[in-house]
């Protein structure tokens, strides 16, 4: 998708990276996928595929907590390698000295796969397919941490102190293009009110970018096997987050599918209630903050990014989310 933070390249420029890197002459080099953020780009050498991931090239146009992101993510996906069951690829070489370019990229595997939305899945196929990914999370939760936030930010003791500093945190990115947000401040309201509840999550690997173009397959056999990537935004903190993302067209008490599978294989199964319930609705608004927030960075209002964040954020996530929260957690207050 069209984004102003994404990084051009040329053939030239990626030869040399591939030459530093000790892996071959390139012959090709196109764009691919539709991120918003990273430019990522398949790179042909004599036989073999790769993929080229290079982050925005300064601080200017993106949010506060996008800084150093990639380092984020090589770091996260050597966690979910060493630490989990889930399938990523493998990265074979990253540099963030800005000596070559002038921003930081990696090179990783490229998973032969298909977004499952891209594909003639059939309906069952893709019922499996949302279970894998409610068990791929389950398999990141099982990883816990000792305190809480992003990496790249700074960790904090517990999660109402984290998801706080991270609300902090946007609402200042929106002042910087001189813009208030409302919903920013209604959530910090909530945050405060329901501290005690949020002081009781535990401090897993979230993911909280769980959506299919970040899920690749490819069948083998009978089976489908399912490859996470993009795990940039991963964070420590609330696992209860990675539900928001899961079968998100559901209320929590109706992600039955997801629950199902997420149960069969966790240490420790989660329930709708009430406390799940407000913990998820936080989740909500937070990401709906992301989408108001990222809209004034990446997006002009003759993208469509901009209208697509200010639908589903506004009129879907924080108006559920807000909702929820307002009803002290009730689980079924929108249909």
């Amino acid at each position: 998708m069209k984004s102003r933070t994404k990084y051009d390249i040329d053939l030239k420029t990626t030869q040399t990276i591939f030459q530093k890197a000790g892996l071959g002459d390139v012959n090709k080099i196109s764009p691919l996928g539709a991120g918003e953020f990273n430019a990522v780009y398949c790179v042909t050498l004599e036989n073999k595929e790769y993929v080229l991931k290079i982050a925005p090239q300064n601080n200017d146009g993106i949010l506060e907590y996008e800084k150093d992101m990639m380092r984020a993510e090589v770091y996260w996906y050597e966690r979910m390698r060493k630490d989990t069951d889930i399938r990523v690829p493998e990265v074979y070489f990253c540099d963030f000295s800005k000596e070559t370019i002038p921003a930081d990229y990696f090179i990783m595997e490229k998973i032969d796969g298909k977004e499952p939305l891209k594909e003639n899945f059939t309906d069952g196929e893709l019922d499996k397919i949302q279970q894998s990914m409610a068990k791929m999370a389950a398999s990141m939760h099982a990883v816990k941490g000792e305190k809480f936030g992003y990496i790249q930010n700074g960790l904090y003791p517990d999660w109402s102190e984290a998801i706080r500093a991270m609300t902090v945190s946007l609402i200042r990115s929106a002042k910087c293009k001189r813009r208030n947000s409302r919903l920013g401040k209604k959530l910090l309201f909530y945050i405060d009110k329901y501290e005690g509840i949020l002081k009781k999550a535990d401090c897993s690997m979230v993911n909280f970018d769980i959506w299919t173009p970040n899920i690749l397959v490819k069948k083998s056999g009978d089976d489908l096997l399912s490859y996470w990537i993009d795990p940039e935004r991963c964070f420590w903190g609330d696992r209860i987050a990675d539900f928001v993302c899961l079968e998100c067209a559901h209320t929590l008490e109706n992600k039955t599918s997801s629950f199902e599978a997420y149960n069969a294989v966790s240490n420790e199964p989660v329930e709708a209630n009430r406390e799940t319930n407000i913990r998820y609705a936080v989740m909500m608004c937070y990401l709906a903050l992301i989408q108001e927030v990222e809209k004034y960075f990446r997006y002009t209002p003759f993208m469509f990014g901009w209208w697509r964040n200010v639908f589903s954020g506004k009129f879907f996530f924080a108006k559920k989310g807000l909702e929820i929260l307002k009803n002290d957690g009730k689980l079924t207050v929108y249909k």
